[in-house]
């Protein structure tokens, strides 16, 4: 399996990415939340799934975990291919599509292009429990050289707190003590949340 690719976006749409990984070309799949977040971008990673098929072997990237994972658990659900579970990565960030099934709001799911009432209300039967016992998780990053600020951010996401929220509260926590130990710097950032 190919966990994710780290490389040159050498050709880039809103439905699919060229990474140039030390001169081989991966053709990946991604969605237009994917496309948004690597527009500007010259290089990067993506996180990927392999779907096999029996007469292709189709690549899916996705700029974050949390969007892989949703993919994976969308196309679990009986009548939910790869194609409409990055349909529906495109209509909806991945928060916001585990949110509205996890409230079983049915009716958000609806408006997506290609998911009609029953597709929905299956969605939301399939994933409801599973989401809500074993919310998305963000922090799970890339085996890199961890610092300080990188620790404490996964810390305060793994305690639920939103990502952006988490972010703001350690950029101010570091500004006020910059040279914390990673405990100090969690304690800290919590305090201006």
């Amino acid at each position: 399996m190919i966990a994710y690719l780290k490389g040159k976006f050498a050709h880039k749409t809103p439905a699919s990415v060229i990474i140039d990984v030390n001169g081989v070309g991966y053709d990946v799949h991604i969605s237009l939340n994917t496309y948004s977040k690597i527009q500007s971008r010259e290089e990067g990673t993506l996180f990927t799934h392999l779907l096999v098929r029996e007469d292709a072997h189709i690549l899916y990237g996705f700029y974050d975990v949390i969007e892989r994972d949703m993919f994976l658990q969308l196309i679990g659900v009986s009548g939910i291919g790869a194609s409409t579970a990055r349909v529906m990565l495109s209509y909806m960030k991945p928060e916001e599509l585990s949110a509205a099934i996890v409230q079983g709001n049915s009716r958000s799911l609806e408006a997506i292009k290609g998911i009609g009432k029953k597709t929905a209300e299956r969605v939301v039967v399939e994933l409801r429990d599973r989401l809500a016992k074993q919310p998305l998780d963000a922090n799970i990053s890339l085996p890199q050289g961890n610092t300080l600020q990188t620790d404490a951010l996964n810390a305060l996401i793994a305690l639920g707190i939103n990502r952006q929220a988490a972010e703001g509260a350690l950029k101010k926590a570091t500004q006020q003590h910059p040279n914390l130990p990673v405990e100090e710097l969690i304690k800290s950032a919590l305090k201006f949340l």
